[in-house]
């Protein structure tokens, strides 16, 4: 029983919030990686942020993905453009594969 005045705080409580519940909504397509460089800065995913990546979600014009580029993996911003998707290799003959879509990005906000 409170023994003071009430908190507008307590307005707001929800219940216990289950990250993974929240965030892995496919439990076998879904894959932890992390960001690594700053050229995703602009769509909110910083060096070090860990990406949560679901390989069975359809990938949409605008969505951040998870690709394979040179050989290696990559996470870019697909566009669509008159032509078709923006994210071409550097090498005629390796071609871009979607390896899966970037659903969550975590941040640690407090560096300790």
């Amino acid at each position: 029983m409170a023994a003071g005045f009430p908190s507008p705080a307590d307005d707001h409580l929800e219940g216990q919030l289950d990250l993974h519940q929240l965030m892995v909504k496919r439990p076998a397509a879904t894959f932890f990686c992390r960001a690594d460089g700053d050229s995703m800065t602009g769509a909110g995913i910083q060096n070090g942020d860990l990406l949560v990546v679901d390989r069975s979600v359809q990938p949409h014009d605008g969505d951040v993905v998870v690709a394979t580029l040179d050989g290696g993996l990559t996470v870019k911003q697909m566009r669509k453009t008159a032509c078709g998707w923006e994210l071409a290799s550097a090498n005629p003959d390796e071609g871009v594969q979607i390896w899966g879509v970037v659903t969550f990005s975590v941040s640690a906000l407090a560096k300790r």
